[in-house]
């Protein structure tokens, strides 16, 4: 039996493609002022905010000793707020401050150009093809977390 080849492996398609995703919201971030694992929190608190960390944390697919540090440092910088939740001072609750808030519009701007982009480079298929890849891997995570 011959070793796996690398090129082969949809594991390794799907960390190349992941990393070059992130390294195009380079400029997205800088002018943000964020990360990246930071953009994600912040989209799911423009999705609903006050959240439980463990809330964050299942929405995110991150433990909670990863999730803490980073929602430590979004405190520090004044994008959120964490207070223990009163009817259960063992949860923490994660709100958006205003200057979090703010981020939402030009995110939006500057995820949109992106989007634009991505279709633009996809092709004459373009948006369909985006959304069908970003759909498939969604139904992949769906099947290999069930399979956990």
């Amino acid at each position: 039996m011959q070793p796996p080849r690398l090129d082969d492996q949809l594991c390794f398609a799907l960390y190349a493609a992941s990393r070059a995703m992130v390294r195009s919201y380079g400029p997205l971030l800088k002018e943000l002022g964020l990360t990246y694992p930071q953009l994600l929190v912040m989209m799911v608190l423009w999705e609903q905010d006050d959240l439980s960390v463990s809330q964050l944390g299942e929405r995110l697919r991150l433990d909670s000793g990863t999730l803490t540090p980073l929602l430590k440092r979004m405190e520090k910088q004044g994008l959120v707020s964490r207070q223990r939740d009163p009817a259960d001072e063992r949860r923490v609750r994660v709100t958006l401050t205003q200057q979090g808030r703010d981020l939402s519009g030009p995110a939006s701007r500057l995820h949109h150009a992106l989007f634009c982009r991505l279709q633009e480079l996809s092709g004459d298929s373009g948006a369909s093809e985006v959304t069908g890849l970003r759909d498939a891997l969604h139904a992949l995570t769906e099947a290999l977390g069930e399979a956990e």
